[in-house]
């Protein structure tokens, strides 16, 4: 081998210089290992940058079944744009079995940090030899830190979006619930589903930044005022259940309702049970003496009654085996007015029969209170009456009894009565009162509407409402006093009351309507009608939220009851 080549260089002095030169191949053999050196340095920029890439990614892009995430969901806002639910993301544990050595060893570790884990259905899963399963959903932050620290094999953490409702149980029955895979499966929660958003999420398509939030109707104000006095009511009273809706009389616009008991959406082991379901849209009750509302106006707006009308209440009145009374019967002829505050059966029953049974059950449908009612809330219940109604069903319904309906269709019927004799649906989202107004069916004339406000507020002053007044709002309403079944038979000491009221009555702008189940006197001695639970209800809700509401109180000039008189 030579190393190297030389050559001679013969100086000017005669000398000779000898000089030695790398092997030809020497500079190609530098080039090999700088070549070398740059495709090492490419492929590891190349693993460095595909590392970055999938760590800045969002989990919800990784592809394949084992991998997807539950889809986004829009916000849920009230309508002054406070959050009522909204996404947040959440790590799901799983397992990938053909990977798993020991099965026993991981259930001993996982069972030190969920120790309410299945043991059995677990150690199926781990030894299915599947390529992936679901461990556990939804774990706490500190449930996932502390399984990460444990180091198991074949155990991994997915991102996942799970609902959380920042008001808790206080708009619970309105909102609703999603389920694990984050849809929706009650309230405006499955409505928003129902709308085409399960679709988007089945095509992939339910991106977050592209849902615009849903705004409610609702004022998170106002239920919380309603939610808090229920509560409230239902300790004072003693009662096994309540409700209430604030209700705008202009747009049917559903401003609050609340239905107790209720739960928390947040962690709804509990919503199932069956006396936690929306009494306010989905329970059906026989609403008592605030049917007589509905009674009344009948025969005003037939023209065969007015103000002037009277009705002999002197004595019982007898239908076959049926003998009708009143609760506190003054044993006399009573005027229209009195027959309304008076809130005389026997009054009531008269009425009814002068418009007639085929006349009566047309115009309780005509106000929407025989017919399921149509809205957004999917937990509606469709109301109970005979199939064929016998002149004993209709002296009875008039008082209230022999007929059901809920309690929110109540409250939109009696909005026909004050706002000038126009029927809306109700609605849980923004509505403005040109749009009402395109959709809105006259039911009753204006006249009757004019009369039905004079008789609404007489009964504050004079009559059973009297603690539903609220210095400055101008409040009008009826009571409800309905004795439940029980066994078949009509019960004396189980009640369910109801105060219907409707304010300011020179322009009514809202409605609210309280319930109360099975309530006892506040203290002894105290009566349990519906003058002195359900109406101190809607007093103190007026009270705390009028204002909220856009109604200006007025002092000092308070208006009595009065009645515009139309030739």
């Amino acid at each position: 081998m030579i190393p190297f080549l030389r050559r001679r260089t013969k100086l000017a002095d005669g000398s000779i210089v000898v000089e030695g030169s790398r092997k030809a191949t020497g500079g190609k053999q530098k080039n090999r290992v700088i070549m070398t050196m740059a495709v090492f340095f490419g492929i590891y920029a190349t693993i460095a940058g595909r590392l970055i890439y999938l760590g800045t990614q969002d989990p919800e892009d990784s592809g394949g079944p084992a991998s997807r995430v539950t889809a986004s969901r829009p916000d849920i806002v009230d309508r002054n744009g406070e959050v009522l639910a909204t996404d947040i993301k959440t790590a799901s544990l799983f397992a990938e079995p053909r990977r798993i050595v020991d099965a026993d060893e991981i259930i001993e570790k996982l069972s030190t940090v969920l120790p309410d884990i299945d043991v059995e259905q677990t150690y199926h899963k781990l030894k299915s030899g599947a390529g992936f399963v679901w461990l556990k959903r939804q774990l706490t932050p500190k449930q996932q830190a502390e399984i990460f620290q444990l180091g198991l094999p074949g155990i991994g953490f997915r991102t996942e979006k799970r609902r959380f409702y920042p008001a808790g149980p206080t708009i619970s029955h309105i909102v609703g619930l999603t389920n694990i895979d984050n849809q929706g499966i009650s309230g405006l929660e499955k409505y928003i589903d129902d709308q085409g958003l399960a679709d988007l999420q089945a095509s992939g398509l339910a991106i977050a930044k592209d849902l615009k939030p849903v705004k409610l109707s609702v004022d998170l104000r106002v239920q919380h005022i309603v939610h808090d006095e229920l509560t409230q009511g239902m300790e004072r009273y003693h009662a096994i259940a309540a409700g209430a809706v604030v209700l705008n009389a202009k747009t049917g616009e559903v401003v609050a309702m609340v239905s107790l008991p209720d739960y928390d959406p947040n962690n709804p082991y509990n919503a199932h049970e069956k006396d936690r379901l929306n009494r306010m849209s989905a329970g059906t009750f026989e609403m008592g003496s605030t049917i007589k509302s509905f009674t009344t106006a009948m025969a005003l707006d037939s023209g065969l009654a007015n103000l002037q009308s009277r009705f002999d209440a002197s004595r019982p009145l007898r239908i076959g085996r049926f003998t009708i009374k009143d609760f506190h019967g003054k044993g006399r002829v009573l005027s229209l007015p009195e027959v309304f505050i008076f809130s005389s059966n026997i009054g009531s029953a008269k009425e009814a029969d002068m418009v007639g049974i085929e006349g009566h059950r047309e115009f309780l449908t005509r106000m929407g209170l025989l017919t399921r009612m149509h809205t957004e809330l999917p937990e509606v219940a469709t109301p109970y009456s005979p199939k064929e109604w016998k002149k004993v069903n209709s002296i009875t319904i008039a008082f209230g009894h022999g007929m059901s309906t809920t309690p929110l269709q109540t409250a939109v019927g009696a909005a026909a009565l004050m706002n000038g004799g126009w029927l809306f649906q109700p609605t849980f989202l923004p509505r403005t009162e040109a749009e009402a107004d395109a959709n809105a069916v006259r039911v009753v004339k204006e006249s009757t509407v004019e009369q039905m406000r004079y008789l609404y507020r007489l009964n504050a002053e004079k009559g059973s409402g009297k603690r539903a007044e609220v210095p400055g709002f101008r409040v009008g309403g009826k009571t409800g006093t309905a004795e439940k079944v029980v066994n078949g038979r009509y019960s004396s000491d189980k009640r369910f009351n109801a105060f219907l009221a409707s304010f300011p009555m020179d322009d009514p702008q809202y409605i609210v309507l309280s319930v109360i189940d099975e309530p006892k006197p506040e203290k002894p001695g105290m009566g349990a009608t519906a003058g002195s639970n359900a109406a101190p209800i809607v007093a103190n809700i007026i009270r705390r939220s009028g204002a909220l509401l856009g109604v200006k109180p007025e002092f000092g000039h308070e208006g009595t009851a009065t009645v515009v008189s139309y030739q």
